[in-house]
């Protein structure tokens, strides 16, 4: 009988296109993915420690598998991730009965070292602590046929003090910019119509070689793929942000309308401890420019409440930061104490209830900016191209959900009969703060949608030789 695997992930894109890594080496080792709701043979945990609670999520799911491991000695467990990278030795500590412990930087070891274990019915750990291949170069299994993730770089070079992640993932590693494309052209040869650049910072790419405009030049590289309809990059650093970026959005067709650009604090004074070297002029200075260049791109950011130090004058300035830049959404988050950073050593560490009032109050806030914002889109015409795994149809309600060209959330009825991969145009009838409902207009079929309806009928074929279920495309 073949063995399973699944693969849950924590944390952000970059976690997720690892996570295409893993399943893509289990793939090409002979395994399988389970049927949802079915205990799987291996379990892989893609672990985050970027917040406490991702800490915490990982160990309530250990102890939850523990028992169904007790029972059945052959299921694996492994952990990798960020969390793997910083507590390899606690983790087994904890959870003893985990078999493989990886690191962010060799990923591609974990068939043989699930293999080793089986073997030497023993906890197998490998943490590298440098990265020796680039991690492109591993099979993936992407989650879409029509869109997908290109990595362009690894690591980090600035020292925010809240944040462990370059000391788990390392310095700044750009990948040669004909990588890149040759990465991209295969990907549009495969069906896929969507990509979106990532790295840790993505707009310092270019600071291994010594390129300032080298970022910018690679949009425009990108631009000119025949087949790359959609073309979108996350998540910049307000200090490298350049004017030639800004240009190259506004010239190149394919670069979408959409920055999510972190601001994390509307405080100078947060903004100077957290070592983010940027101050709020300069942030709503590059949205100015961004909005009079491309005056229908939306703007999403990430924002933290209640670092160490936080003032209600400092909370209020990001409130009123917020009313002033209009963001499209903002992902706010409670201030997370992680070990080995400056930041847990600070000094005036804010109570935990005045934190979590803080974010209320801030959530509401939000809110209330996104709805006025997304109200303005009602009666408009996007362009939405209808998802698949993040965009499935809602039998009860007969619609189907896509992403518009602004990075929106739309959800549309169906009477149109489109496809995942689809393009649709959709009239916007209604808003909330977190989405858009509209009626589906015209319909265009496009290569993406083609890949996956091959997608899914070559997993269906497969399935069927092995005497499996049909898995999920």
């Amino acid at each position: 009988m073949s063995r399973t695997y699944t693969v849950e992930t924590y944390g952000c894109q970059m976690n997720v296109h690892d996570s295409e890594r893993i399943s893509g080496l289990l793939d090409a080792a002979g395994f399988f993915p389970a049927e949802p709701g079915v205990q799987a043979d291996i379990v892989v945990f893609n672990t985050c420690a970027v917040r406490e609670n991702a800490d915490n999520k990982l160990y309530g799911n250990l102890s939850f598998l523990a028992p169904i491991k007790k029972e059945n000695p052959q299921m694996q467990i492994a952990v990798g991730g960020c969390l793997a990278q910083k507590d390899q030795a606690t983790i087994l500590k904890k959870a003893p009965y985990v078999d493989v412990v990886f690191g962010t930087h060799n990923v591609g070891s974990l068939p043989v070292l699930l293999e080793r274990a089986r073997v030497e019915e023993e906890s197998q750990i490998e943490i590298l602590e440098a990265l020796e291949h680039f991690p492109s170069t591993l099979p993936a299994r992407r989650l879409s046929a029509f869109s997908s993730w290109v990595s362009v770089s690894v690591g980090c070079n600035n020292t925010c003090t809240f944040c462990i992640v370059p000391a788990l993932r390392g310095i700044e590693k750009d990948r040669p910019a004909v990588d890149i494309l040759n990465e991209v052209r295969a990907l549009v040869d495969q069906g896929v119509i969507e990509i979106t650049l990532l790295g840790q910072n993505v707009n310092a790419y270019g600071v291994d070689f010594g390129d300032r405009k080298a970022f910018a030049n690679l949009l425009r590289d990108c631009g000119k793929i025949d087949g790359l309809e959609r073309l979108r990059f996350m998540s910049p650093h307000p200090r490298d942000f350049t004017d030639d970026v800004i240009e190259a959005m506004a010239d190149v067709p394919n670069v979408m309308p959409h920055l999510h650009m972190p601001l994390q604090s509307g405080s100078n004074q947060i903004l100077q401890a957290m070592r983010r070297s940027y101050r709020t002029d300069r942030y709503l200075g590059i949205l100015d420019r961004v909005r009079k260049s491309i005056p229908h791109a939306s703007i999403t950011t990430d924002i933290i409440v209640g670092f160490p130090g936080e003032t209600e004058e400092d909370f209020q300035a990001t409130m009123d930061l917020c009313t002033q830049a209009r963001f499209a959404a903002a992902y706010t988050y409670q201030y997370s104490k992680r070990p080995g950073t400056p930041a847990a050593t600070m000094p005036n560490q804010i109570d935990a209830e005045v934190v979590g009032e803080r974010y209320t109050r801030l959530h509401h806030h939000q809110q209330a900016i996104s709805l006025s914002v997304n109200q303005e889109a009602i009666g408009k015409v996007f362009k939405v191209l209808v998802g698949d795994y993040e965009g499935r149809r809602d039998e009860a309600q007969m619609r189907m959900t896509g992403r518009s060209e602004d990075f929106r959330l739309v959800h549309f009825s169906n009477d149109a009969s489109a496809r995942p991969g689809d393009e649709v145009e959709v009239l916007i009838t209604e808003a909330s703060a977190h989405y858009l409902i509209g009626t589906p207009g015209k319909v265009r079929g496009t290569r993406g949608a083609d890949a996956h309806a091959a997608r899914i009928e070559e997993r269906t074929k497969t399935a069927t030789l092995l005497g499996m279920p049909a898995v999920r495309a």
